[in-house]
């Protein structure tokens, strides 16, 4: 951005001050890696130091400024006593003729995201500026805030000034490289492309185009490479749980973690610890050497970024970054992760909210349809307008080219076959209705591209953040499963297609299921016995309290109206949430029924030989059911009906309690 167009925008931008903050530093302290929270300002008042924005070296002395962007990354060295002002702003565009008027490319890059240093040729003016600055702000009243804003712009106007009068150049922040540090940093937390966006101030399409483009994968990609790079380091070096690891890396879900673990590394966790300590024992080598050879075989090679090379090798991160160093490790171990995911199509993170649950709400009470829901057939130019929580979506009369995210098993069951959805589990009941339709990868992270590639006449999005993401590309309906009931969620979506009379079938089927299944299992003598439904190893195991957990307890505890011994009952009762206790082998068998059901998946623990899971009665006396997590996971009225079948017929085949 030239000079001019800077002045242009201060004279159009509305701006809100954030913060006003004086830091002083003792001689050799160190500011490490710090991000800057919003647009910001650095005077030095006094002493000197070695500053990097964005990894760009300053030498900084009593009156330099140095302005970044949100989200820069800032480290300071202290050579002495070291004294700065922080300005922290947001300044933005309050009319669209004034963005129009800048024409900026892209359109999010402004005079804000901007990274600039210089000493002023008249530092005490910009001083004096400041100074009124600090102390209006620290009045904090409501004039004195008003007042604060005009001084800023003061400050503003000097400063540009000597900016045009010193010829100082600038440069626009680098997306990727502000992305990959982010990334590093943040790899435990909820991480998705529209924090990313949000963090950086660009758009989310923008910023995964520039990210492909410049290293040849997406945010995500790299941010489960982070997340993996960090687990086959804990799984080798620590005795921790599954569980513990999977929520160590930013994953709630310690089974989603172990199908990504087995899809990127090619081995199941267990497994992958397992043959990595044997190899060590057995070659008698440090367990570094032995990594790099287990879980990935393939040639050496490099990643050219801005013509920085990274040699690619195995190794191991530290749990905590410390120093610099410790970020070139991290990059040259993600560099050997990044070329097993170009040979695995995809990306994913944790796909629920909760703590190892889908999330969905179920009933087999009366049929209801949400009050937020509902369409209207606009006959003379075949669309429907449809009420949603976001208001009236006009929608095709009859889509053809339906895309849907996560609630596919409800869509298939109306008789509707999408062009594409979000990834689907392999054992899903439904699985075998989506033959030849295309993969959109995890649910909550749709590629707009390829989603805008397929050309879509709707879209069916399940959180607000698919929804603004895939808004603009076709109509779009949001359905907000998590607070709706089996019978709500499928009206609802019933209504974009005008099958509210299937939608009636199939739920009075399901309920006359319902009620067959229950009379069978009293005529058994085995509707009024206790179930229990665990999942986990032998380090630990968590028994399902919650009827909207998965894990067949829509099936057993909502639908059947099954029981749950005594001391589990008493939470699932209260329980309006998905839930679980997590407890150890040795208090395990006081919360198993006369049936357990165990969650499986590939990778899980042999108990078989475990005296404390052998001893307990449904174990021993043989009905213990193992039942497919893959298949126990949605909650969908079709996965609903085939996991109630499979219920009922392993309980009448298990024996009989005596």
């Amino acid at each position: 951005m030239q000079l001019n167009e800077q002045m242009q925008y201060w004279n159009r931008a509305a701006v809100k001050i954030l913060d006003i903050r004086r830091i002083v530093m003792e001689a050799g302290e160190i500011l490490d890696t710090y991000l800057l929270p919003a647009n910001g300002y650095i005077y030095i008042i006094r002493g000197a130091a070695q500053l990097k924005m964005d990894g760009k070296a300053y030498e900084a002395q009593r009156f330099y400024i140095l302005h970044g962007g949100k989200g820069s990354s800032l480290n300071i060295r202290a050579s002495e006593k070291f004294e700065y002002v922080l300005l922290f702003y947001r300044a933005f565009l309050a009319f669209p003729s004034h963005r129009k008027t800048l024409r900026l490319t892209p359109p999010q890059i402004t005079t804000n995201s901007l990274q600039y240093g210089f000493t002023p040729s008249d530092p005490l003016a910009l001083l004096r500026h400041l100074g009124e600055l600090e102390k209006a702000w620290d009045q904090a009243e409501s004039l004195e805030l008003l007042q604060v804003k005009s001084l800023f712009y003061q400050f503003i106007h000097e400063l540009m000034f000597q900016l045009a009068e010193q010829e100082v150049s600038t440069v626009l922040p680098d997306p990727v490289q502000q992305t990959l540090r982010y990334i590093q940093k943040h790899y435990r937390e909820q991480v998705t492309l529209d924090v990313l966006a949000e963090q950086f101030n660009y758009s989310s399409r923008h910023l995964s185009m520039q990210f492909k483009r410049k290293t040849g994968y997406s945010p995500i990609d790299y941010l489960i490479q982070t997340r993996l790079t960090e687990a086959r380091n804990l799984l080798v070096r620590s005795d921790a749980t599954l569980r513990e690891i999977a929520a160590e890396v930013g994953y709630s879900d310690v089974y989603y973690f172990s199908r990504i673990f087995k899809k990127h590394v090619g081995l199941s966790p267990t497994l992958y610890q397992q043959r990595v300590r044997d190899e060590s024992q057995a070659e008698d080598r440090p367990l570094l050497i032995s990594e790099s050879s287990i879980g990935w075989r393939w040639k050496r090679g490099y990643i050219d970024y801005e013509n920085h090379y990274q040699y690619i090798d195995g190794g191991s991160t530290q749990m905590k970054r410390r120093k610099t160093s410790s970020s070139i490790v991290m990059v040259a171990l993600l560099s050997i992760t990044m070329l097993l995911s170009a040979c695995s199509a995809g990306s994913a993170t944790t796909p629920t909210a909760g703590d190892g649950s889908n999330g969905s709400s179920t009933s087999s009470t009366a049929v209801s349809s949400s009050s937020d829901s509902g369409s209207q057939t606009n006959n003379e130019n075949g669309t429907r307008t449809v009420s949603t929580v976001k208001g009236d979506v006009v929608v095709p009369a009859n889509p053809k080219r339906v895309v849907v995210l996560y609630l596919q098993g409800d869509v298939v069951a109306l008789g509707i076959k999408p062009i594409a959805t979000s990834e689907v589990f392999a054992g899903a009941a439904y699985k075998g209705e989506l033959e030849g339709v295309n993969s959109l990868g995890a649910w909550f992270e749709p590629n707009p591209e390829a989603v805008i590639d397929l050309d879509p006449d709707l879209i069916i999005a399940p959180s607000e953040e698919t929804y603004t993401l895939l808004k603009d590309i076709a109509p779009t309906v949001y359905v907000p499963y998590e607070k709706m009931t089996t019978e709500e969620r499928l009206h609802s979506i019933a209504s974009i297609f005008g099958k509210e009379q299937e939608a009636d079938t199939l739920i009075a089927n399901l309920n006359s299921k319902v009620e067959e299944s229950k009379k069978t299992l009293a005529d058994a003598g085995i509707l009024d016995k206790t179930v229990s439904i665990v999942e986990g190893g032998l380090k630990s195991m968590v028994v399902v309290e919650s009827k909207q957990y998965g894990r067949g307890s829509q099936a057993l505890y909502e639908y059947l109206g099954m029981k749950a011994p005594e001391v589990v009952q008493k939470k699932i009762d209260v329980v309006s949430e998905a839930g679980g206790s997590n407890l150890s082998m040795e208090v395990l068998p006081e919360y198993i029924g006369d049936y357990v059901f165990r969650s499986m998946y590939e990778g899980a623990d042999n108990l078989t030989n475990d005296p404390i899971w052998s001893s307990i009665p449904a174990v021993k006396e043989g009905r213990l059911i193992e039942i497919d997590f893959e298949f126990f996971y949605y909650s969908d009225i079709y996965s609903v009906n085939k996991q109630i079948d499979f219920v009922v017929e392993h309980l009448l085949a298990a024996p009989k309690v005596k």
